[in-house]
């Protein structure tokens, strides 16, 4: 995929207050100083796009950017520390936020959850993705900052994290490696997006067929039980 356009839209502070068109979304997530901003911006080959910051937790809001006038790349707040929600109650709103866009949002996709690969599986990464899992909400891996490790060591750190939920998962989520600093892994993160969009585009053309196939079989029933009731007469 060639990223042609990419705008910022909209922030919202919760699902309801976001774009109403039926754009398909998908969302990037991660805890705090994860490289979030860095990642999108890779993306979407723009510098500043999403504003990065030196200090962690700075996204608090739900952001859209437009792509291509096709799709909605969503910026999601972290999850775990953010700089502005200081008490216990602010926090909770925000929770309270990405949870309520993550299963509310009937135009969400698929959702990028981002991981620093230089750090053993931490407890708050496994329970949001557990949380993903029983939710049944479509999501990838992204393992962060690669450029800070060997080849080999990303390699053994990425397969440890993703063997390391066959504890409780059936099937593994998809994951990809990146590194914003070098431009690497994005073009496969766009990719897996194109593909997940001609999949959603080719099931809401089949859509209406399923609709006319049921229609057809009630007026079937419909016309047999008619028949039915006159030959009782």
């Amino acid at each position: 995929m060639i990223i042609k356009k990419a705008e910022y839209t909209i922030s919202s502070p919760r699902e309801s207050m976001c774009p109403k068109d039926t754009k398909p979304e998908f969302a990037f997530i991660g805890r705090s100083n994860v490289g979030k901003s860095s990642l999108i911006n890779m993306l979407t080959n723009r510098k500043a796009l999403a504003k990065t910051s030196s200090k962690p937790g700075k996204t608090l809001l739900i952001n859209h950017f437009i792509i291509n006038n096709e799709w909605y790349l969503v910026d999601l707040p972290g999850y775990g520390y953010a700089q502005g929600s200081s008490t216990k109650s602010s926090q909770r709103r925000l929770e309270q936020m990405i949870a309520g866009y993550i299963l509310q949002r009937k135009q969400l996709v698929n959702l990028f959850v981002l991981i620093d690969i230089r750090h053993e599986q931490q407890r708050i990464d496994r329970e949001f993705v557990d949380w993903l899992g029983e939710s049944g909400v479509p999501f990838c891996i992204v393992f962060t900052k690669s450029d800070k490790l060997t080849a080999g060591k990303v390699r053994a750190n990425a397969e440890q994290w993703m063997h390391a939920l066959e504890d409780r998962w059936e099937s593994l989520p998809p994951y990809f490696i990146t590194s914003s600093s070098k431009h690497e892994g994005g073009e496969a993160v766009l990719d897996y997006i194109e593909q997940c969009i001609h999949m959603d585009e080719a099931a809401a053309e089949d859509a209406p067929d399923v609709a006319a196939e049921a229609a057809a079989k009630d007026a079937a029933k419909d016309a047999a039980e008619a028949e039915n009731a006159t030959e009782a007469e």
